[in-house]
């Protein structure tokens, strides 16, 4: 992976906009998607991660100019010790040298926020939910309230750094001020732990959470759930959750945007002599007139029976593309009934089959250069 470009994976260039880089990925993710391919799991899977690391990275500004600037490994934070940062990456060579340097501290400010993704049905996503989720984290600890300490104590001033919350050493022209280890710089520690948590302010559980998802939501779409993500370390503010929703493959639609495709099949007849057929929709059932001469793979365009997406004012359309079922199981009456038809097609000199007689002009002209 890290040696791969991602505007590659995702099909775009490196000059895409924040719109192109979410269709792209959107895309390529119903393509990938491993429940729409069964017979290729192993590489689908492969490619879906792919495909999502690749957008993680560049649908963010700040990891995406990381990326251009220095590579894979800086914008993950995972260069080795003769890359980017070592052990803690791209972000801890600038915060640990220039807040270093003039004398920043690198205390935590607030929990880590967490990514949950949520699968949903094509129906689901166009009216919107209420889910239930449950989410293992790191939550403050009801006993010490998340503070750490023992009941009947508190916090002291931390002897390592003396409240400072970084510790100081002169190399040459340089002072280096360094996080605290004794206190994470926090500048206090507990005076006596909590039994419960060890002094750590947080234990491990799982939470249980109501989402409102909003209708019209995609594929890649984020909803931030403010302070329901990891507690902070001594009670400091908890993190986001980030919920992202991912749409399962249906079984009847395909979805681009705000638009919907499907296939109908007609019958020979109807595709010759017109008719009406039965056309599904999100909504229900209508009725959808076939002309008569009608070829397969022809579209038809239904207005506002599309998605209402997220961020648009009215729903997209629905498209239909028409598949002539060639009949079957014929019984002897039936083939021959065919074949006079056939007979028929062929006398009188009239065209009833344009591009078959178009097909074979074409065949004639290669041929002949």
């Amino acid at each position: 992976m890290a040696e791969k470009d991602l505007y590659a994976i995702l099909g775009v260039s490196r000059g895409a906009s924040a719109d192109e880089i979410k269709k792209a990925y959107r895309k390529l993710s119903m393509k990938w998607h491993p429940d729409r391919n069964p017979d290729n799991k192993e590489e689908a899977e492969k490619k879906f991660k792919e495909i999502n690391k690749a957008y993680e990275i560049l649908s963010d500004q700040e990891k995406r100019q990381i990326y251009d600037n220095y590579g894979f490994d800086a914008a993950t934070g995972q260069a080795g010790a003769g890359g980017f940062g070592g052990a803690g990456g791209f972000a801890d060579i600038f915060g640990g040298v220039f807040d270093n340097i003039f004398g920043g501290g690198r205390q935590e400010r607030r929990g880590k926020d967490l990514l949950y993704p949520l699968d949903l049905s094509l129906e689901e996503a166009a009216e919107g939910k209420e889910v239930r989720i449950s989410i293992p984290t790191q939550v403050s600890c009801d006993k010490c309230k998340g503070s750490g300490a023992a009941e009947g104590s508190g916090r002291k001033t931390c002897p390592g750094c003396r409240g400072q919350g970084q510790i100081r050493r002169d190399q040459g022209f340089f002072s280096i001020a360094q996080t605290c280890p004794q206190c994470a710089g926090v500048g206090t520690v507990v005076e006596k732990p909590c039994e419960k948590c060890h002094g750590n302010g947080r234990i491990k559980d799982t939470r249980d959470l109501t989402v409102n998802i909003p209708a019209g939501v995609d594929t890649g779409d984020r909803i931030r759930v403010a302070g329901a993500g990891e507690a902070g370390r001594g009670g400091v503010q908890a993190g986001d959750l980030f919920v992202e929703v991912r749409i399962r493959k249906h079984q009847i639609f395909q979805r681009e945007g705000d638009q919907l495709y499907c296939s109908i099949p007609i019958s020979f007849a109807t595709a010759c002599l017109g008719g009406e057929v039965e056309v599904p929709t999100l909504n229900g059932k209508l009725k959808l007139t076939i002309p008569a001469e009608t070829q397969t793979g022809r579209i038809f365009r239904i207005r506002g029976k599309g998605i209402k997406g997220v961020r648009s004012n009215a729903a997209g359309d629905l498209f239909c593309t028409v598949k002539i079922e060639t009949p079957v199981n014929l019984n002897k009456e039936q083939k021959e009934l065919l074949r006079q038809f056939a007979d028929s097609l062929t006398s009188g000199g009239a065209k009833h089959q344009p591009k078959d007689s178009g097909f074979i002009n074409k065949v004639k002209d290669f041929f002949d250069k």
